[in-house]
């Protein structure tokens, strides 16, 4: 263990980096500080003027939950503190806890963190295996974007993954949102929906991933021509990821499973009566705002208007 302090403590003369700074937590001694150090730190030795010398602080996740707690209670970054314990209690398998913290508190967050909060709660509900709530939310965030509330007004948005910032614009993160759409459509089986779905997230922002969902989809309907249509632009190089290897071998393996149905033709199926359609003013409305998006300006465009009154007629 002594070997070990020689990484984090600095030697006598040389100047000394501030305990936050060299292990990436927040700065003071808040409830939400001493959460954020329970939650993140590994043991370790570490030098620290309240610790002291050769100090071990350990991992400790329901510690993490019980500061988190008192962070919200008491005010202390609410937005951070909320999201950052349903993630704590995720991991501890409490998911159906960490549901009903965002939805009692979540009110007393800003405006600013209800997209993070949405995004918490979806990979909650994926955990539970709550298919209906997941299908609600996604209209929901959708309904913003019809609303011109996406990115807070704004056409783009930063986003990180891996550590790497980029920029995602309301084009692409509408695609994005139908196609997690489309995914959990076809964990109900319903493959109708989700075919339509996907067809939608294939003409705003196509790539090769969607391309093979779709596919399936096809496939489960006896749709077999299309679905080998819809293959062909995997294999030919011409979406976006077509040269990822487990899009490409999926690709392949779709291909073999379309091999006995090679000479048929299947026509498109009616939508059944008496079950609600998503084309209506769903496809019509997101055609129109896809075509104005270079339009983008003000938070709310005529054809909101006009779809507002049939927003809730998406299929469940």
């Amino acid at each position: 263990m002594k070997g070990s302090s020689k990484n984090i403590c600095t030697k006598k003369g040389e100047k000394q980096e501030p305990y936050h700074v060299v292990h990436k937590l927040p700065p003071g001694d808040s409830s939400y500080v001493r959460a954020k150090h329970v939650q993140v730190m590994s043991p370790v030795i570490l030098c620290h003027r309240r610790l002291g010398s050769n100090s071990l602080v350990e991992k400790d996740p329901d510690a993490a939950i019980v500061w988190f707690w008192k962070a919200i209670n008491t005010g202390d970054r609410v937005d951070s503190a909320l999201k950052d314990m349903a993630v704590v209690m995720k991991q501890q398998d409490r998911a159906e806890e960490a549901i009903e913290a965002i939805k009692s508190f979540r009110d007393r967050c800003s405006k600013q963190a209800q997209e993070s909060l949405d995004n918490v709660l979806l990979d909650l509900y994926k955990k539970c295996g709550k298919l209906d709530e997941q299908i609600e939310l996604l209209k929901q965030k959708l309904r913003t974007i019809y609303q011109g509330e996406a990115f807070n007004g704004k056409p783009t948005k930063t986003a990180r993954s891996h550590g790497r910032k980029f920029q995602v614009t309301v084009k692409q993160e509408t695609s994005r949102i139908l196609g997690n759409l489309g995914w959990t459509y076809m964990q109900q089986t319903n493959y109708a929906a989700a075919e339509i779905v996907y067809r939608k997230a294939q003409q705003i922002d196509p790539d090769a991933n969607k391309a093979c969902n779709l596919c399936l989809c096809l496939i489960k309907q006896a749709k077999y021509a299309e679905a080998r249509s819809v293959l062909e632009g995997v294999m030919q190089g011409k979406l976006s990821g077509s040269d990822d290897p487990k899009s490409r071998d999926r690709a392949e393996e779709l291909l073999k499973e379309l091999e006995p149905w090679r000479q048929s033709v299947s026509p498109p199926s009616p939508t059944p009566a008496g079950e609600p359609s998503l084309e209506d003013a769903f496809l019509v409305g997101l055609d129109q705002l896809m075509n104005q998006l270079t339009l983008f300006r003000s938070r709310r465009l005529p054809i909101f208007e006009e779809i507002s009154p049939y927003r809730d007629q998406l299929a469940c």
